[in-house]
């Protein structure tokens, strides 16, 4: 099933939604993270009339999901500019996922600022595909990659990929980048000597436009680790849209098992 087949398939009630996890989106014992926060943006989305546009979210990585999952959603708080609302995510009675989502509408400000940084990478038309995942039930393969390093800097702490996913119409645009956002391997794994285990703990995410658009689905992400040490990671990670325009920013803790 695609995110929109599951979301649509997703039953609502007071304050909650259940939907089904396929095994086809799983990275080992638990669901792909960027799916868990995408599901449980949705149900904040569905909880709240006229919502303004997601500006941030903090993302709890808590326990493994799969399967039926339940999230429920607590508003905060709703002011004149921002509502805060809390979403768990909850697997076999235990909590999987701790989100909270801040939105907020726009405001007039005599500052405007932007780093003028753009990555320097081929346009994902000519952009080398990555590999598929030899197991059809990896998460990976709902999504298509290509990449945008040359293969020398490939194994730096440093990924630049094009992704995208392989069905996506439908989905509200916030939803969408929760399900893009993550989908970079934590960029320590190219230090690794072999394979090994990794967790993903915390994620903070800032949205910097209203209304993400791109060319044909295709999202230009990065994720560069800064740290790994103790058998913890911190990365910064970004996404720009086709036109390199930044979409949102933001840092990653992940748990390193070797």
């Amino acid at each position: 099933m695609s995110l929109p087949q599951i979301l649509a398939a997703a039953t609502t009630g007071d304050k909650t939604l259940t939907a089904v996890i396929p095994d086809t989106w799983m990275q080992g014992r638990t669901a792909y993270g960027g799916l868990s926060a995408a599901i449980a943006l949705e149900a904040a989305i569905r909880s709240q009339d006229d919502l303004p546009p997601l500006r941030s979210a903090q993302i709890a990585f808590v326990g493994p999901l799969a399967g039926e999952v339940t999230v429920k959603t607590e508003l905060l708080r709703r002011g004149r500019t921002a509502a805060f609302i809390e979403a768990n995510v909850y697997g076999d009675g235990k909590l999987g996922l701790k989100a909270l989502f801040v939105f907020m509408i726009g405001l007039e400000s005599s500052i405007d600022y932007a780093a003028a940084v753009k990555p320097d990478a081929p346009d994902h038309a000519s952009a080398a595909p990555a590999p598929t995942h030899p197991d059809p039930k990896f998460f990976t393969n709902n999504l298509e990659f290509r990449h945008a390093l040359p293969i020398e800097q490939r194994h730096t702490p440093d990924f630049l990929r094009w992704v995208r996913l392989h069905e996506r119409d439908g989905l509200h645009p916030m939803v969408e980048m929760m399900a893009i956002g993550d989908a970079m391997p934590p960029a320590a794994m190219a230090l690794f000597d072999k394979p090994g285990p990794i967790s993903s703990m915390t994620w903070q995410v800032n949205l910097l436009t209203d209304a993400p658009v791109t060319t044909d689905g295709w999202w230009l992400t990065r994720s560069t680790a800064d740290l790994a040490r103790h058998g913890s990671s911190s990365q910064v990670m970004q996404v720009w849209n086709a036109d390199r325009e930044p979409v949102i920013t933001g840092m990653q803790s992940v748990a390193i098992f070797v």
